[in-house]
């Protein structure tokens, strides 16, 4: 089929083919974008917290309404851990300052050096009397856990700032930020705090990965450590991970042995790990659902803008059809004439679109510091707009196709 016909008749009648060229690449350049963010959202809402087995680890907090001497919490701290230990299904339990991705802690500013200039980095602090590497089920790539002897008991009113712990854990993300390019690591001295005179404490093991409470985008999230230290506040978090299958029983049953040991003293909140992610992405969750929905609707408002010009055209062209009918066109023909029309007239929307795709991204990455739109995108999205545009053509052309000459010819 030669296209210069199909160009002049198009030429004739230019509106309707801008109208929907203009329609495809608008919805390209809107489609290929969303759905990119819909994967980067999705990817950081999977991203690994580093507790191993999340949908088995919980966390409680517990606010007590009987403050106590520093003495006494301690011992209190040590009773409840081991009543939570003494539970059936309960594989570990441990005190901890605070939990990943929970949105709610504490953090410290980090250097490898005093000297002026050195690279700092803001590291959520994670502190505990037992071993976190056991009950989240941290990877241990370098180095050694933390050990008992290490740890530091800490009055959180009345302890100098001095009394701090020696030892620390890094996760491998921290680790590369403050030493970048260091093979080792391994018995290096990490500073905390802005003061000259702060706290120091030297690096005994790395972990693979701890998302901060914060769980933010790229390697900041991962920018944690971990002190063998116990700090006494009204207000304790212990963290446990139940037996496979058994987490609903395992928080009933840790709910009732606290609260028996507190006399009602206590205000007790639960909340699991699968719980906070929930509660993190939500917002990201809602974002990829509504692009999603948005580019379905930009899909069918495309197919139905295409459906209903080409039906237009057909009944515009009836007289037409029906003289090429007559010359002895088949149906074969006629019908891939509008489909060929259809494609002209939507690769000038995809090469339209393609370009607004990446100015779009580009006004993307220099003000919300998205990622670069992939190739991949681009071709797939042209891919889905050229069948999109066949598929939404074909109704009309086989009706075109069946028009017979006589029929053209009376209502001409």
């Amino acid at each position: 089929m030669e296209i210069r016909p199909i160009l002049s008749a198009l030429l004739r009648s230019k509106t309707g083919a801008i109208l929907v060229a203009l329609q495809v690449a608008i919805s390209l350049a809107i489609l290929t974008n969303a759905l990119h963010i819909v994967n980067v959202r999705q990817a950081v809402a999977a991203r690994p917290s580093g507790i191993a087995g999340e949908s088995d680890v919980f966390h409680i907090r517990m606010r007590h309404l009987v403050e106590g001497s520093h003495q006494e919490q301690l011992a209190r701290q040590q009773s409840e851990t081991q009543a939570l230990r003494a539970i059936g299904g309960v594989a570990s339990a441990a005190f901890a300052s605070q939990a990943p991705i929970s949105r709610s802690g504490w953090t410290s500013t980090v250097a490898a050096s005093r000297a002026p200039g050195t690279e700092t980095a803001l590291g959520s602090m994670y502190y505990s009397s037992d071993s976190l590497v056991d009950t989240w089920g941290l990877q241990l790539v370098e180095g050694r856990d933390l050990k008992p002897e290490e740890l530091v008991d800490i009055d959180g009113n009345t302890s100098p700032e001095t009394l701090f712990p020696k030892s620390v854990l890094v996760t491998r993300a921290l680790a590369a930020k403050l030493w970048p390019g260091a093979g080792q690591v391994l018995g290096k001295t990490l500073y905390f705090g802005s003061n000259p005179d702060g706290n120091a404490a030297t690096v005994v093991g790395v972990v693979a990965t701890l998302q901060s409470q914060g769980a933010e985008l790229g390697t900041r999230g991962e920018l944690a450590l971990i002190v063998p230290m116990r700090k006494t506040f009204s207000t304790v978090m212990y963290t446990v991970r139940a037996e496979a299958g058994q987490l609903d029983r395992v928080m009933k049953e840790a709910e009732a042995a606290l609260r028996a040991s507190t006399r009602g003293r206590a205000i007790i909140t639960m909340q699991t790990v699968s719980d906070d992610r929930e509660e993190r992405y939500r917002a990201d969750m809602a974002l990829s659902w509504m692009l999603i929905g948005v580019s379905v609707l930009l899909l069918l408002i495309t197919a139905s803008g295409i459906v209903g010009m080409a039906s237009l055209w057909v009944t515009q062209r009836r007289k037409q059809i029906g003289v090429r009918r007559a010359l002895g066109a088949r149906r074969a023909d006629i019908l891939r004439y509008f489909i060929t029309e259809n494609f002209m007239i939507t690769s000038v929307g995809v090469l339209c679109g393609v370009a607004m795709s990446v100015a779009l991204n580009q006004l993307l990455v220099s003000q919300l510091e998205m990622a670069r739109l992939p190739v991949a995108y681009l071709a797939v999205g042209a891919g889905v707009f050229w069948a999109l545009g066949i598929c939404a053509v074909y109704g009309p052309a086989f009706r075109a196709a069946s028009i017979s000459p006589a029929t053209a010819t009376r209502s001409a």
